[in-house]
């Protein structure tokens, strides 16, 4: 079979969102001064850890009650940069809702490598079904939302099986997930000049790892949706899940017009908003 050739300057335009969005620092800057916000606001427990790794600590912020619908929310960062603490600014529009929220970190590239992110993860969302009952959440209605690289971390753990990772593990402990703005097919990735040079991907790698080449799911629901004002090729993405999984799996595939890929994530806390309704009714129905 010929291998496909890529354009590198053109895979550099379609995924390098630092420089199609040039006041991106604007939104880093505010994120993080709304995350330290929320993390001076209780009820939270900050820094737990979730496996021995120097990076493998998770943020818990509870919702009023028991037994609330739980949001696993993934950061994004290309796998190589942000941080949970960046992100605590997501929790607050969900546990208004009365909902648990837990925002989990992990090792960046070229420390490690994606596939190890993944299992990362793994780790914190078993964790998650494991203890979060001790902070009121439900362990049987665990949502996983991520976006950008974290959209692609949710969609792999929609591929998880589960039980695996451990007998106490039922084969459904994601019971749905969103993917914003996510990457679903990781081989332009390898390609482009901006990014390869820090996440290192191999061909194993991009076939282990893109949650649009491995087999649907056989539990659970994900949302799909990205920036209308994202490049072409992030519009792509957005639809490879539902070309490969199906509509039972996937039943939603949305652009959020207006939405660049860093607004976007601005929509998902705003109220009353298509991606924060679609958010909502999705951790909601778990």
């Amino acid at each position: 079979m010929k291998t496909k050739t890529w354009d590198a300057g053109w895979l550099d335009s379609m995924y390098n969102n630092r420089e199609r969005v040039p006041d991106h620092g604007t939104y880093l800057r505010r994120w993080a001064a709304q995350s330290a916000d929320a993390m001076r606001t209780p009820p939270r427990e900050l820094d737990i850890r979730y496996g021995g790794g120097p990076s493998e600590h998770l943020d818990v912020f509870g919702a009023e009650g028991d037994s609330a619908p739980v949001l696993v929310f993934i950061h994004g960062g290309y796998w190589r940069a942000l941080d949970k603490r960046d992100h605590a600014f997501i929790a607050p529009a969900f546990t208004k809702e009365g909902v648990c929220v837990v925002i989990p970190n992990y090792a960046l590239c070229p420390a490690v490598t994606v596939p190890q992110i993944v299992m990362q993860q793994v780790l914190a969302v078993a964790w998650t079904y494991r203890h979060i009952a001790k902070h009121g959440g439900d362990p049987n209605r665990i949502t996983v939302i991520g976006h950008s690289a974290g959209g692609h971390l949710a969609a792999m753990m929609m591929s998880c099986l589960w039980p695996v990772f451990g007998s106490n593990l039922p084969a459904d402990v994601v019971k749905g997930a969103m993917s914003i703005s996510g990457l679903h097919d990781l081989e332009p990735l390898m390609h482009a000049p901006f990014l390869q040079p820090s996440i290192n991907l191999t061909r194993e790698q991009v076939r282990k790892a893109s949650p649009a080449l491995l087999a649907a799911p056989a539990h659970g629901k994900l949302y799909a949706v990205c920036g209308g004002d994202e490049s072409e090729e992030y519009h792509r993405q957005n639809g490879l899940l539902q070309a490969a999984w199906g509509a039972q799996r996937v039943p939603v595939t949305e652009t959020i017009p207006g939405c660049n890929h860093f607004s976007v994530l601005d929509a998902l806390v705003e109220p009353g908003s298509r991606l924060n309704t679609l958010a909502l009714e999705l951790v909601k129905q778990s």
